[in-house]
C-alpha cells in the first residue's frame, strides 16, 4: 500500500510514496565489487552540449552490479535480502551462491530472505529462478527478458511489470509483453519467473519540486510559454495557437510513428496499438 502523510507544509499535501514493504536488507553490507562509482553526465555528451534536456543535479549514488545474464547453471543461490536500489525503479535481492559469489539480481514479487533460487533448464519453476523458454511451461508469468541468447535481460526490467509466455513453435517463443505486444523471441533466450517487486512505484506522487531535483530532474517548461524562436508551440497572444502537437525539433508526438523503417517488423505477431 502506499503511505500518505499528514501535511507538514503546503508541499506536503499531495505527496504520495510507496511503503516498501518487499524491503528486507541483508544483515551485512553489500561486497564492494558490486558497487562501482557512477559518473554524472548530466545530459550532456562528449562535448559539453546537452543532449537530453531537463537532467541536472541529483544526489550522489553509487552503482549496484546486477545481473542480467544469470548464467551461473545448476548452482543454488540463497536470497541474503531485498535491497533499494537507487538507479532503477524496481527493488534488487542479493543473492549468496553455494560456490561462495555474491550477485545481486532484479527482486521478483514475493521473494524474500532465506529463499533459494537457481538458473536451470530443469524444475522448479518458482519465482526467482531462470530458465531458457524452451523449458517453461506455457503460460508463465516472466520478466527480465532476453532478445539474443546469452546477451542479457533486456525487456520487463521495470517496477511491476511482467510478461506472459503463450506458445513456443519453429525455434521461438510467443510473449505477451506489458504493452500489449507480442511478439516472438528465441527460445534459447533466458527469462526468470515472476512480476517485478515495487508495483506501487507508478502510484507515487512526488510533492514537491525539490524531491524531483533530489532526483535529477530539472524544471521543464511547456513550448506554449516558448517564443516563436524557442518552440512550435511558442507565440500568440494569451493561450495555444492550435498546433499539432509537437517537440521543439518539429517531430510529431500525437499518433505520428517514428519508428525506423529499416528495423524488421518480422518478428511481431501483434502490434501494441
Amino acid at each position: 500500500m502506499p503511505k500518505y502523510f499528514r501535511p507538514i507544509t503546503p508541499s506536503q499535501r499531495k505527496l504520495v510514496l510507496p511503503t516498501l514493504l518487499e524491503l528486507d536488507p541483508p544483515d551485512k553490507k553489500a561486497p564492494k565489487s558490486l558497487l562501482t562509482s557512477k559518473r554524472r553526465i548530466n545530459g550532456r555528451n562528449h562535448s559539453g552540449h546537452i543532449t537530453v534536456r531537463h537532467k541536472g543535479g541529483a544526489h550522489k549514488k553509487l552503482f549496484r552490479v546486477i545481473d542480467f545474464k544469470r548464467n551461473k547453471e545448476n548452482i543454488p543461490a540463497t536470497v541474503a535480502g531485498v535491497d533499494y536500489d537507487p538507479n532503477r525503479s524496481a527493488l534488487i535481492a542479493l543473492l549468496y551462491y553455494a560456490d561462495g559469489e555474491k550477485r545481486y539480481i532484479l527482486a521478483p514479487q514475493g521473494i524474500k530472505k532465506g529463499d533459494v533460487v537457481l538458473t536451470s533448464d530443469e524444475p522448479p519453476f518458482k519465482i526467482g529462478c531462470c530458465m531458457r523458454l524452451k523449458f517453461m511451461p506455457y503460460g508463465s508469468v516472466i520478466h527480465n527478458v532476453e532478445l539474443v541468447p546469452g546477451r542479457g535481460g533486456q525487456i520487463v526490467r521495470s517496477a511491476g511489470l511482467s510478461a506472459q509466455l503463450l506458445g513456443r513453435s519453429k525455434g521461438y517463443a510467443s510473449i505477451r509483453f506489458p504493452s500489449g505486444e507480442v511478439r516472438m523471441i528465441n527460445e534459447d533466450c533466458r527469462a526468470t519467473f515472476g512480476a517485478v517487486s515495487n508495483s506501487e512505484h507508478n502510484l507515487r506522487v512526488i510533492g514537491k519540486a525539490g524531491r524531483a531535483r533530489w532526483m535529477g530532474v530539472r524544471p521543464t517548461v511547456r513550448g506554449v510559454h516558448m517564443n516563436p524562436v524557442d518552440h512550435p508551440h511558442g507565440g500568440g497572444e494569451g493561450r495555444g495557437k492550435g498546433n499539432i502537437p509537437q517537440t521543439p525539433w518539429g517531430q510529431y508526438t500525437k499518433g505520428y510513428r517514428t519508428r525506423s523503417k529499416k528495423k524488421t517488423r518480422k518478428w511481431i505477431v501483434k502490434e501494441r496499438r
